[in-house]
């Protein structure tokens, strides 16, 4: 990989704190690629991965917004914008919102990031050549009333963004982060999010990269007592998309809602990965993915709901239902329990299948085309992981995915 290799170390050369940079660096080399005798990499097509297809941006571009990104930023409260990894600015602030951006910043665990993620590949890379880390802090108490959004534009052939988004105690807000572009590229983006005691986080991630871009990212959300992260992690584009959505219930009462979904068509592999990490008493997680591969495309879940000893009367569920509209396209659904305390409540459940042929009957008989039955099911059952999002983004959300049933292909 000496392209991508010498073009990393170029960019790390020019960093003000290039030596902590290099450390992560080294790591990443003598870890190397994943590769697929690792479970938790077993599925993804790492044969096709060559990092010397790619090279790290010395500076943003600049490129014009999509039409639904500019539609996306005019039901916005507040834009920040990141560029190839690079925060670029945002809007004036609303009050006891504040965006910072930073060379280098700890684990809001408060480890390192490198000891936070020293057993992911690619995050210890982003930690490597994230050019910065954009900061979001909303202040104790204060309600945003309009959605934050962080557009992320890739341009570049490898970009690498960071972000944290901090809420103080009693705080809430909606956050978009959105990603577009990425044509050939490489796109790692790992986000953090602390939420204080009482804090309230509606979260969406919207990932519609190029269908030849590769997206491998990583989030992690730390919620105190009684503390809300409502999180809506949808699918759309690259060749290969991969998204560990991860969170840790930190104190009392806290409640972390996760619902992912997505759409594969062609050869697209799409790679969801979950851990609902309960570490305190009376805390809830509800976990709900829901998707639909056609072509030749794949999906995987792999969830892991983990209760620590002691958090007692912890109420955790998590859910994969997936539909396959082609002979030749694939699912695999690997729900986990890792439970270590007697009294708590927990359950999984997962599907895999084709559209149902008597609802297909049932309108076709009311007149309905095969075609348009098919396409109404499918909104249909995508319908409810739209519901939960906020009224002028779900109407957005649900064109956008309508337009690209429009075009998919179903072989059934």
């Amino acid at each position: 990989m000496k392209i991508f290799a010498d073009s990393a170390l170029s960019f790390i050369a020019e960093r003000p704190d290039a030596t902590e940079r290099s450390r992560a660096w080294s790591i990443f080399e003598t870890l190397g690629l994943p590769t697929t005798s690792d479970e938790v990499w077993r599925y993804a097509p790492l044969g096709d991965l060559d990092l010397d297809k790619f090279s790290i941006a010395p500076a943003p571009s600049n490129e014009a917004d999509s039409v639904f990104a500019r539609e996306l930023r005019d039901r916005a409260g507040l834009v920040v914008r990141v560029v190839d990894g690079y925060f670029e600015g945002s809007d004036s602030l609303p009050e006891g919102v504040r965006v910072e951006t930073a060379a280098r910043v700890t684990s809001l665990s408060g480890e390192t990031m490198l000891s936070r993620y020293e057993s992911d590949t690619f995050a210890i890379l982003n930690d490597a050549l994230a050019p910065s880390t954009t900061i979001i802090r909303v202040d104790n108490d204060v309600h945003v009333a309009l959605p934050i959004v962080v557009l992320n534009t890739t341009s570049s052939a490898a970009s690498f963004s960071r972000t944290q988004i901090i809420l103080g105690r009693g705080a809430s807000a909606t956050v978009v982060e959105y990603f577009e572009g990425g044509h050939n590229a490489l796109v790692v983006p790992v986000s953090e999010y602390e939420l204080g005691d009482n804090a309230s986080l509606q979260l969406v991630t919207y990932q519609r990269l190029d269908a030849s871009a590769w997206h491998v990212a990583r989030t992690t959300g730390f919620l105190h007592r009684d503390a809300r992260l409502h999180q809506a992690v949808i699918g759309m584009g690259a060749h290969y998309n991969r998204s560990r959505n991860d969170a840790e219930l930190l104190g009392t009462g806290s409640h972390n809602e996760l619902r992912t979904t997505f759409m594969g068509s062609n050869s697209q592999v799409h790679d969801l990965r979950t851990h609902q990490f309960h570490k305190a008493a009376r805390t809830q997680s509800t976990l709900l993915s829901k998707g639909a591969v056609a072509g030749e495309s794949r999906c995987v879940y792999t969830g892991l709901i983990e209760i620590e000893k002691g958090a007692k009367r912890t109420d955790a569920r998590q859910t994969n239902h997936n539909l396959l509209l082609s002979p030749h396209a694939h699912a695999d659904s690997v729900p986990n329990l890792d439970i270590r305390e007697n009294d708590v409540m927990c359950a999984h459940a997962s599907s895999v299948g084709p559209l149902d042929e008597l609802q297909l009957w049932y309108l076709e008989s009311r007149g309905v085309t095969r075609r348009d039955a098919q396409r109404l099911i499918i909104q249909g059952f995508f319908y409810e992981m739209l519901t939960t999002l906020p009224s002028d983004l779900a109407e957005l959300v649900e064109r956008d995915v309508t337009s690209t049933l429009e075009l998919l292909k179903v072989d059934q």
